[in-house]
């Protein structure tokens, strides 16, 4: 690993189509995106490659982070990477991907977030970036646990089922 991509691991107890979905489903992903307190109000929502999702992720506290995620793959069950800002309003964009790999008869998931500088890192480990994305990922267990059977793939903007 270089000095500009910080890397999040954790394994779930659900197959990759199962997280996918999760991942992939514009109902879905909004209610358990974010840290712990953390909510989203999406504006567009194209989760697709090519599509962006635009959303503010709005804090405990009520300070709103306005976000932008440009999908570049999208390659079901196993990869998404997009790139990832502030929509516009300064900061610089990193890349993020996400990959799913079956294991242990679960799904171990794999985000890595290349920043443009090792100091935008260094910035966002200063407001615990690596533990706000772990809350984060959590979430997406909680989510899987209570609904992970429900969890069914979303159908395409043309009707077919993913």
């Amino acid at each position: 690993m270089d000095n500009r991509t910080m890397v999040l691991e954790r394994q779930f107890n659900a197959t990759p189509e199962v997280v996918w979905a999760a991942l992939s489903d514009p109902n879905v992903l909004p209610t358990w995106w974010g840290p712990d307190g953390f909510s989203c109000k999406t504006k567009e929502i194209d989760l697709r490659e090519g599509g962006q999702w635009r959303f503010d992720m709005i804090a405990p506290d009520g300070t709103v982070f306005a976000n932008r995620h440009r999908f570049t793959v999208y390659d079901k069950p196993r990869r998404i990477v997009y790139l990832l800002d502030d929509d516009g309003q300064g900061e610089r964009s990193k890349t993020a991907e996400i990959t799913l790999m079956p294991q242990d008869g679960g799904t171990a998931l794999r985000l890595c977030m290349r920043f443009a500088t090792a100091e935008d890192l260094r910035a966002a480990k200063t407001y615990n970036a690596v533990e706000l994305g772990y809350q984060t990922l959590g979430k997406l267990a909680a989510y899987l646990e209570a609904h992970g059977q429900e969890t069914t793939p979303c159908a395409t903007p043309d009707g077919a089922v993913e």
